[in-house]
């Protein structure tokens, strides 16, 4: 499948972060969904975004899931297609879904950690995006 892979719009590298984040602990919650979507529909970095793709993102994420080194090829689907200006926000929406559900699962905070490295997002503004992430999603 590496071989074969897809080429990803900047859309699609944001969506395919949100939903390796969703399905890194092995469970796509749907609350994570529901957040996947309301991203997708309101955020203007979507907003020329065709939201049919979301199905074929998906797919392709959960394919190279299975992989061996597909970790490494989603990065690198995801580096190629995304301008560097968007890694925070790419983290951002990545902690936001996490966030969905009210916690983070061991599989969520392991692949924070990677978007944070693979994107070399300083500790200082993870720290930042992280926290504004949990009080977003807090419930009372």
């Amino acid at each position: 499948m590496t071989t074969d892979l897809p080429s990803f719009s900047p859309g699609d590298a944001l969506v395919a972060v949100m939903v390796a984040t969703s399905a890194s602990d092995e469970t796509m919650r749907t609350s994570e969904l529901v957040a996947i979507q309301r991203m997708v529909d309101h955020l203007p970095v979507f907003s020329d975004y065709d939201d049919s793709r979301i199905r074929a993102v998906s797919q392709t994420v959960m394919s190279l899931f299975e992989e061996e080194d597909g970790l490494d090829a989603l990065f690198g689907l995801i580096r190629d297609a995304l301008p560097e200006r968007l890694y925070e926000t790419a983290y951002a929406m990545a902690c936001d879904v996490g966030a969905a559900d009210g916690r983070l699962y061991a599989g969520e905070i392991a692949l924070l950690a990677e978007i944070r490295h693979e994107f070399n997002i300083s500790r200082l503004h993870a720290a930042a995006i992280e926290l504004s992430a949990q009080v977003r999603h807090r419930t009372l």
